[in-house]
């Protein structure tokens, strides 16, 4: 998959240049406003498309490199959007309220996620010596801990970088961020304070149709990171295999002939009475056989008969 690219028209079909009205807007927003129309600011699309590629183009760098993206949305209208995408990208994310110290005070929030986690597993299992009030409250912290962390109790540490919607919202998420000088990846509207964002996107943040959009490129542009790392590995393996071999000296294909029998290099033996008595020890047989005896012929009459000697 290539690097996704938005369209001007994308961009205007999805309303992405609809601002706030105009008494509400945060004067750090005018370099990137192209005007107003009944009392209701317009955002200058001619710049949000170049930023938008560089924004894509930063996440998938990141996962390419084996980095995380964090997606956050806490508000009503891009809380299931967030979810769907950041799955959808085998990336976390956390669309409910935003637990304060959830970067800065990582070592916390990792118990947290483990004691999530051995919630899980206790509740799967059958309950031996449980009451019900008792499984209905570990059932319900369960449920709590699920709804704040359960987009990241896989994440393992740090993101690598943070998409955000609604800055505004996200105030505290960002100020962590910027603290530990993380790349933010986030859309500002005309009532936004850009500064402090590494790559801000101009555009509407509230209709639900551009949330969609936002989360989809990003999504897209992760995948793309993903098979990016999948094509180095492969090379670097392809790189350190050694050639089986030339094909009609070996192998099962056609044309593969075996290889010669090797000679037995064992000493012969010469033919002796070795073999002889092998032979009569249950040794190899051979084909001829040994003449018969023949018996003697008796004495004749008169003769004397020779005593056999004991």
């Amino acid at each position: 998959m290539a690097l996704p690219n938005a369209t001007m028209r994308q961009l205007l079909e999805a309303g992405v240049h609809f601002g706030h009205q105009t008494h509400r807007w945060n004067p750090k927003m005018a370099p990137f406003i192209y005007g107003s129309r009944n009392n209701i600011h317009i955002i200058d699309l001619t710049q949000t498309v170049p930023l938008l590629h560089q924004a894509l183009l930063a996440v998938s760098d990141v996962v390419a490199k084996g980095g995380r993206v964090l997606f956050v949305g806490t508000k009503r209208q891009a809380s299931d959007t967030v979810a769907d995408a950041a799955k959808s990208c085998a990336q976390y994310f956390v669309n409910h309220r935003w637990l304060g110290g959830t970067l800065t005070n990582w070592r916390t929030i990792s118990n947290s996620i483990k004691r999530l986690k051995t919630l899980e597993e206790l509740l799967q299992g059958e309950h031996h010596g449980l009451t019900k009030k008792e499984l209905l409250q570990l059932t319900r912290e369960k449920d709590k801990l699920e709804r704040s962390l359960g987009g990241i109790k896989d994440m393992g540490a740090l993101p690598d970088l943070m998409f955000v919607i609604d800055t505004n919202k996200e105030a505290i998420a960002i100020a962590e961020a910027r603290k530990l000088h993380m790349p933010v990846v986030a859309v500002v509207d005309s009532n936004c304070d850009p500064e402090g964002i590494s790559h801000p996107i101009p555009g509407n943040d509230d209709a639900g149709r551009a949330i969609t959009l936002y989360c989809d490129l990003i999504a897209r542009a992760a995948i793309d990171g993903l098979e990016r790392a999948q094509g180095a590995v492969g090379m670097d393996l392809g790189a350190a295999e050694e050639p089986v071999g030339e094909p009609g000296l070996g192998g099962d294909g056609e044309g593969s002939e075996r290889p010669a029998p090797q000679a037995d290099r064992r000493p012969k033996q010469k033919p002796g009475r070795s073999d002889a008595r092998g032979a009569g020890r249950g040794g190899p047989r051979t084909d001829s056989k040994r003449p018969a005896r023949k018996p003697k012929a008796a004495p004749a009459e008169g003769q004397p008969v020779e005593a056999k000697e004991e």
